[in-house]
């Protein structure tokens, strides 16, 4: 299993993201790994440039995924590292 570079906090899920998941048959679990392992999923190389030094710098972290059926979501942690929430982009 991948390790961790910086703490989840809490983790949410926004009522959209959980239909979302469920709908799809996945589940959160394998995406808040990599999340945390810096495997920031479907971004540009420039946001992932972004979230490099986020995690040095203890800002704030964004990743994006898609779900089995096409469905894109997001992972964000907080700067201060107290919580991570799954959302939809539409939820934000």
């Amino acid at each position: 299993m991948a390790t961790a570079r910086f703490s989840l906090g809490s983790t949410v899920a926004t009522p959209g993201a959980i239909e979302a998941i469920a709908r799809a048959g996945e589940t959160p679990l394998s995406y808040l790994v990599r999340h945390s392992a810096g495997d920031w999923g479907d971004l540009d190389q420039d946001d992932k440039a972004e979230n490099e030094s986020a995690v040095k710098d203890g800002l704030r972290i964004l990743s994006a995924y898609l779900l089995t059926d096409g469905t894109r979501f997001w992972v964000i942690t907080e700067a201060d590292r107290s919580a991570t929430t799954i959302l939809l982009p539409e939820e934000y």
